[in-house]
Formats: C-alpha cells, sequence, structure tokens
C-alpha cells in the first residue's frame, strides 16, 4: 500500500457541522490502523472493529456515515454483516474491500457484493489515496455530508484563507510556515475554545511527531511573534488547561 499525505483541512462535513463519521472493520488490527489514521488525517472520526459483531455494535453506537467492509472476517461474512447493516442504517454507503488476488474471484466479490447492495470495492493491495477518494465520493453522494462553502476563516481582525494561505491581521500580511499556518488554522476552526497540548499534537503533527509536548509550546511563541507582536494579544494560554484564540480586546481609551 503507499503512503498518504495528510489533507491540510476538512472539506467534508456534515449538516450539523461537525465531522464526517467513518467506521473501519477489518480482522487486520495493522490495516485497520492504517486505514484509520489516513482517515483521521482527513479530519474525519473514525471508529474501527475486527469482525461483524463488533462492527455491528460500533454502527448502533457510533452512526457512521460511511463503511470500509472487509469481505472476509472472522466470525461472518461481509455480506452477512452489510445485510444486517442495511437494516440498522438504511442509507449509510459501504465500501467493500477484499485480500482475492485472482481476477476472477475478485470478480465475483465484487458482483456479489454491489448485488447484495455495497457501493463500492477495492481489491488488496491497495492506495490509502484510492480509498480516501472511493469514500469521498460516496459520502458526498449520499447527501450524509456537505463540502465547505466558504475557505475564509475569520476571529476578530485577523483573517487566515484556507484556499489561498493568505493570513492577515488588521489588513497587513503575515507570512507563516507550513506548520505555523496549520496551527493557527487549528486554533481559529475552534475560537474561544481551550485546546489541549495533546488535542493540539494529534491535529497539527497527526502521528509523524514523537509526542514532545515542547513543541506545541515553541510554536505557539512563534505565532504569537506574528500574530500578537506589537498587537493587542489574541492568542492566550489557560495554565494547565491549553490554548485558545479569540478577538482582540479593545484598546482602553484615556478618559479626560
Amino acid at each position: 500500500m503507499t503512503a498518504t499525505t495528510p489533507r491540510s483541512r476538512t472539506d467534508l462535513l456534515r449538516p450539523d457541522g461537525s465531522a464526517v463519521r467513518v467506521l473501519v472493520v477489518d480482522d487486520e488490527a495493522s490495516l485497520a490502523e492504517l486505514l484509520s489514521m489516513a482517515l483521521r488525517y482527513e479530519g474525519w472520526q473514525v471508529h474501527s472493529a475486527g469482525d461483524g459483531a463488533g462492527a455491528l455494535r460500533q454502527a448502533r453506537e457510533f452512526r457512521p456515515d460511511a463503511v470500509v467492509l472487509d469481505m472476509m472476517l472472522p466470525d461472518m461474512d461481509g455480506l452477512a454483516v452489510l445485510g444486517r447493516l442495511r437494516r440498522e442504517l438504511p442509507g449509510v454507503p459501504v465500501l467493500f474491500l477484499t485480500a482475492k488476488d485472482a481476477a476472477k474471484d475478485a470478480a465475483e466479490d465484487r458482483i456479489a457484493g454491489l448485488t447484495a447492495g455495497g457501493d463500492d470495492y477495492v481489491t488488496k493491495p491497495f492506495g490509502l489515496e484510492e480509498v480516501v477518494a472511493r469514500l469521498r465520493g460516496l459520502i458526498r453522494r449520499s447527501g450524509a455530508a456537505q463540502a465547505r462553502a466558504e475557505s475564509l476563516l475569520t476571529v476578530g481582525d485577523l483573517t487566515l484563507d484556507e484556499d489561498s494561505h493568505e493570513v492577515a491581521r488588521g489588513g497587513e500580511s503575515i507570512h507563516l510556515t507550513a506548520t505555523e499556518f496549520e496551527l493557527l488554522r487549528f486554533l481559529m476552526r475552534n475560537p474561544r475554545r481551550v485546546l489541549s497540548k495533546a488535542q493540539i499534537l494529534d491535529r497539527v503533527w497527526s502521528y509523524d511527531f514523537g509526542g514532545q509536548a515542547n513543541v506545541v509550546e515553541l510554536y505557539i511563541s512563534y505565532l504569537r511573534r506574528k500574530i500578537d507582536a506589537g498587537r493587542s494579544p489574541m492568542i492566550h494560554t489557560r495554565r494547565g488547561a491549553g490554548y485558545l484564540i479569540k478577538p482582540a480586546e479593545p484598546a482602553p481609551t484615556d478618559r479626560k
């Protein structure tokens, strides 16, 4: 399988504005984790299960917007899981996975899966980008999520364009590195909300960093120099809790 590059932003959201939910079902734990990691890079919520019973339990509790389902599971096959899923969640799109190498067997599985109500199909080994692209198409067509219509984030006099990567405060352009941009974007997507170091590490550095929380402090200091220098501060520290961004307090006026 090929590696995937983390996407820089979530461009699909549920109608209520929350993250898309995907259930990954595969009894190969390393593959399930790899798929889950790739989908979390998309900004989606991901749960996983290693067998059919676990998949059905997760589906009832998690209410996913899409399911990635292995055809071969230890307790029941994917078609049986699909039949029961359809009773629980009639409209949820399902992307089948198969490990069969023979073209004839794969074609037979594909026909069986699609006939049973599956929506799409990929054969192992596959590229993670392909799975993400297939899921994106299924989720869009199902109407479970909608594309983001607005790429401009605004907090007070600070603006960030997610498409052009332009940042400005008070109309003055600010140059950020790629990591600084990701950190600021995460803060601006959650204005007035305290984000912990662990949350920031997971979202900005994903699984590629060693988990050293001091890197968050370092990059917060970089952002402050560029965003807040010589201005009323927008980035704030909550001791023992994390960081938040909010509109700057108006400058005090002199009373005569």
